[in-house]
């Protein structure tokens, strides 16, 4: 039985993965993107009796919480970024008795922020309660968005929240930071909060606060999100069996832009959904964090 306290977060697109997946009994499936283990388990009980799960996530703390709750099953925990998968596959193989090179049959990428690192005030994820200003899935691996923010130029920190968070104040916003951090640093999210607060017209734009964007690109920068996307969907289809399926959930235009163009190119792959696969509208009832998500899949060709 799986064994840990329970996550807040909730997987989306339950159900969607499920159909579009079809994952059988004895097959060998990759989440790449673990976090609370919600999709996890759904691959799990498909996969049993002799099937085996691989969970991917680059967040130590999710994977001691991951390690905990599927203890005694048939589930490989990694703390890497899936974009590494292809490194561990050989020792896979060993660990398995499964011939080489070891193929997979499917792999699952859901890439939005977990709801247990937002809640997590250490992270700085979330600006609704103040925390060091960290951002970094993984907090010991590279440098924290604080750090980050002491010594970047102003032009590119502009240009990385325009691009990135498709904030539209994007030079005010550099503009401030750089203003601040001459007099003191910014060490908090409650810190960067009020100051894009003071800098943008308006706190709240339709439902979304005046800082999410801001946050959403400093994220990605700091985590080198979208470079370990781009990778990713170069490298992952070569570990498919024939027929294996790929499926990535993404949150915001600029993941999905690059999931559509790499499965459109890819000549390994075959794009199973001409349009994005969303969320019904129970589930954006029941959970609202469901109304961003866009699913796409595609099949290793024969």
């Amino acid at each position: 039985m799986e064994t840990t306290e329970r996550p807040i977060h909730v997987a989306v697109l339950p159900k969607e993965v499920q159909e579009q997946s079809r994952v059988a009994s004895g097959e060998l499936w990759v989440d790449g993107t673990a976090g609370a283990g919600g999709h996890t388990s759904d691959l799990l009980r498909s996969v049993l009796p002799d099937g085996h799960v691989v969970a991917i996530d680059r967040d130590p703390a999710a994977c001691r919480k991951l390690q905990v709750r599927f203890e005694q099953q048939p589930v490989t925990v990694i703390q890497d970024s899936y974009h590494r998968l292809p490194l561990y596959l050989e020792q896979l193989a060993e660990k398995l008795g499964r011939p080489k090179p070891l193929l997979v049959d499917g792999i699952l990428l859901d890439l939005g922020l977990s709801s247990d690192q937002l809640a997590d005030r250490q992270r700085g994820f979330s600006f609704q309660s103040d925390g060091p200003l960290d951002l970094r899935y993984n907090p010991g691996e590279g440098r924290s968005a604080a750090e980050w923010l002491r010594s970047i130029d102003e032009e590119e920190l502009a240009n990385i929240i325009y691009q990135y968070g498709e904030e539209r104040f994007s030079r005010r916003i550099a503009r401030r930071i750089v203003e601040q951090r001459r007099i003191a640093p910014i060490e908090t999210s409650k810190q960067l909060a009020d100051l894009i607060h003071r800098s943008v017209p308006g706190r709240i734009h339709g439902r979304v606060d005046s800082a999410t964007r801001t946050f959403q690109a400093l994220r990605i920068a700091v985590n080198r999100e979208l470079e370990i996307v781009e990778e990713a969907l170069r490298e992952l289809p070569k570990t498919l069996k024939p027929g294996g399926r790929f499926l990535v959930i993404s949150f915001h235009s600029l993941e999905d832009r690059l999931v559509k163009h790499a499965f459109r190119d890819c000549a390994e792959l075959e794009v199973l959904s001409k349009k994005p696969i969303v969320a019904s509208e129970l589930e954006m009832k029941m959970n609202p964090r469901s109304r961003s998500a866009k699913l796409r899949v595609a099949r290793r060709v024969e």
